[in-house]
């Protein structure tokens, strides 16, 4: 009988708390939410993972902004292209410049320091400028389209050596794209290859694991910092995980520090290494050695390894799967290329080849990068769509509800190029935000850009693809801060007869 009457007491308990948070909610006018908020989980126990796909459908049944709580934190969820553009480019810009301090920024973004997870004010706004104005420029980043066209080239004849040895070589193909994309970032930072040769492609690949686990557990996505109760109780494995992720890349990029340092003394640096960010970076630390120390050098270049190597490699690896799932686009893509390049030459950045960007544009709506974006967080009281939002609150934008709602975009779950024809993706408006919004969007968007263009295209143009099997390929997502394939793409690829003459002399 007393174990019932607990029970019941529990539930009763629980009943007035959901309805007394319920009531209080309306009267402070936040924005909807769901009525049963749980004490201590609040709405956790509504997610399941994709995590994306679970708040598409809270937004469906609530509507474009929802107030949630994640455990102790106040969160509100966006989902809609005007309640984005009202909330990080109108009115409320600055109030949700802010980051959240989550486990993520802690670790990985160096005690909130890093480019990614600094809070908003001035020393932000002069990493972005270093971002914006000496390293991802675009006149930088000409200067360094040889290196994209030379490691592309590396790509094309790995898989061309692999396609001769045997007519059934199956490519795994997100470890292949990973080595263009790790040299290109090598290069541009540290002025070397680090991909390619036995020695060195176990040092590439060991930073890979971590580049993806910290991937799978950055973001949002650790109970740690919704659930203290976790920490007091010694529960931290996911903490301890982030400790030991971020250790690895530390001794990574301090290594490369180290070794331009000694060569710099040493008058060693040839032109090339000279042109390096870490020498630029370097460079402004002899000029101000208390800013520029070698931490904050390594949390702004391991954001630029995080940011341009695992998220490229993702969206190649998707367009790929989505071309060997539909043959005639992946034909299109060809003949386009045939008529615009032809066969005596390879493709190059400059190519204007429309129907390749169309692929690009709809393989990153359907999939995007960063399908939650990283979050923000209100640092001063302030009003969305006539609704209260508290200063503190954390505030998700899910890129990936917007580019697939069938309100605003037609048979969203189709694979169709042709929806993106004559349009540039910066003029689809604030429906299609792959590279996200604002103040705090991606500043690598120009290099992700020429970068995917050129892969994806010389990959097109050189070789002939087609799946390892019969059945569909499975295109499940996995979980974490970046929307990857559960499985691996493994594809087989032979050289395409019209460029085989070209191909013999690379």
């Amino acid at each position: 009988m007393e174990s019932y009457f607990v029970v019941y007491s529990a539930i009763s308990v629980a009943i007035i708390y959901a309805i007394t948070k319920h009531l209080l909610n309306r009267i402070r006018n936040l924005p909807p939410s769901p009525a049963l908020s749980l004490p201590i989980v609040g709405h956790l126990y509504l997610f399941k993972k994709p995590l994306h796909r679970s708040l598409a459908k809270i937004s469906d049944r609530y509507g474009p902004i929802v107030y949630l709580r994640f455990g102790s934190r106040a969160v509100i969820l966006v989902s809609s292209p005007s309640a984005i553009e009202e909330c990080l480019t109108k009115q409320n810009d600055v109030a949700f410049a802010n980051r959240p301090r989550l486990l993520g920024g802690k670790y990985s973004g160096y005690n909130h320091t890093s480019l990614v997870w600094a809070p908003y004010g001035e020393h932000w706004r002069n990493q972005r400028r270093i971002a914006s104005a000496e390293i991802l420029s675009s006149h930088r980043l000409q200067l360094l389209s040889e290196v994209r066209a030379d490691e592309v080239c590396a790509l094309v004849r790995r898989l061309l050596k692999l396609s001769t040895e045997s007519e059934d070589q199956v490519v795994e193909m997100k470890s292949a794209i990973f080595g263009v994309t790790m040299n290109n970032m090598m290069r541009m930072i540290s002025g070397k290859r680090c991909y390619g040769g036995d020695e060195e492609d176990k040092e590439a690949r060991r930073f890979q694991e971590t580049v993806e686990q910290s991937s799978r557990m950055g973001g949002a996505t650790n109970l740690g910092d919704f659930l203290p109760i976790l920490r007091w109780l010694g529960v931290v494995g996911s903490e301890d995980k982030l400790k030991k992720l971020k250790e690895k890349k530390d001794e990574f990029v301090q290594g490369l520090i180290d070794e331009h340092r000694r060569m710099d003394k040493e008058g060693s640096l040839s032109d090339g290494k000279k042109a390096a960010m870490i020498d630029v970076l370097l460079s402004m630390q002899k000029q101000d050695p208390d800013y520029y120390t070698d931490e904050m050098i390594k949390s702004f270049l391991l954001s630029l390894f995080s940011a341009g190597t695992d998220t490229t490699v993702g969206t190649i690896e998707w367009a790929l799967s989505l071309l060997l799932s539909h043959p005639n686009a992946l034909n299109k893509a060809q003949c386009e290329i045939d008529e615009r390049v032809g066969h005596d030459r390879l493709l190059e950045e400059s190519d204007n080849l429309p129907y390749l960007r169309c692929i690009i544009n709809e393989s990153l709506r359907m999939y995007p990068v960063a399908p939650l974006a990283v979050p923000h967080e209100s640092w001063s009281d302030c009003n969305v769509r006539g609704h209260f939002v508290p200063r503190g609150t954390m505030m998700l934008y899910n890129i990936w509800a917007v580019h697939n709602d069938p309100k605003i975009w037609e048979s969203p779950r189709q694979f169709k190029p042709e929806r993106f024809a004559g349009l540039e993706g910066n003029r689809v408006g604030f429906k299609f935000l792959p590279f996200g919004v604002g103040r705090r969007s991606c500043p690598g968007e120009g290099l992700a850009t020429r970068l995917l263009g050129l892969t994806l295209g010389s990959l097109i143009q050189c070789f002939e693809w087609s799946s390892v099997c019969r059945e569909a390929l499975d295109m499940r997502e996995g979980g974490g801060i970046s929307l990857v394939k559960l499985e691996p793409l493994q594809a087989k690829c032979s050289p395409r007869p019209s460029m085989k003459n070209l191909l013999s002399q690379i």
